[in-house]
């Protein structure tokens, strides 16, 4: 079983803009500590032997400029690759807007001296920033893609741990998982409001984003 409400709060969550070549962008960043070196930490999230363990299969060239596509979800290329810190990377879903822009950078380094303790410990920044169609932002927020990144540090932290959600899609239908989404959408409507949304249109964020992820179940006797 996964404590929910303490994978939650492992992870902050900021949402705020940025200036882009097309235009401003909406960004979400997730920070989380996890118990092991900034090097395995960077090879957990560039590995392609590793990366299906705890994410999806992702295929490509695994090199700077080289091309990646993630199985069943966006692709792109990789604009920036320093290890074993940072990495930069376009996010696109099917083929590319003109206009848009989807960059997802990842940042490494060792935790801080007092949440070291006695082992080994190093933090994950995953800072996403795309232009976002206005009517689709006042819809969800940025829990439209909050909440699977969200889900992505979920089974990196349960890897890393030694365990694994070992049939996805089971798991994403079960009661733990609808309420694991809906905190998730829940936590980042609080960190929208404290980037300046007014409460009101992030409740109708909030609610249109936990419906999409954990929508309510079927009635009868074998619902989950």
């Amino acid at each position: 079983m996964v404590d929910i409400v303490d994978e939650i709060n492992a992870i902050h969550r900021r949402v705020g803009r940025a200036g882009t070549p097309v235009g401003e962008a909406r960004t979400v960043l997730l920070r989380r500590t996890y118990d092991t070196s900034v090097d395995d930490l960077w090879d957990a999230v560039t590995n392609p032997e590793r990366l299906p363990r705890w994410f999806l299969p992702v295929s490509g060239e695994f090199t700077l400029g080289g091309r990646y596509q993630v199985e069943g979800n966006a692709g792109g290329e990789i604009i920036r690759c320093e290890p074993p810190r940072l990495l930069r990377l376009t996010w696109v879903f099917g083929e590319p807007v003109e206009g848009g822009f989807s960059e997802v950078e990842v940042r490494l380094s060792p935790a801080d001296a007092a949440e070291q303790a006695a082992a080994e410990r190093a933090v994950l920044e995953l800072e996403h920033v795309a232009v976002i169609d206005p009517e689709r932002w006042t819809e969800y927020g940025p829990g439209a893609v909050g909440v699977g990144w969200d889900l992505a540090l979920l089974g990196l932290g349960l890897y890393l741990g030694g365990g694994a959600i070992t049939d996805p899609d089971a798991w994403g239908r079960s009661r733990e998982a609808r309420e694991f989404m809906t905190l998730s959408s829940n936590a980042w409507g609080a960190a929208t409001v404290a980037g300046g949304e007014h409460p009101d249109e992030v409740a109708v964020m909030v609610a249109n984003t936990s419906q999409f992820y954990a929508p309510d179940p079927p009635a009868g006797p074998n619902a989950p």
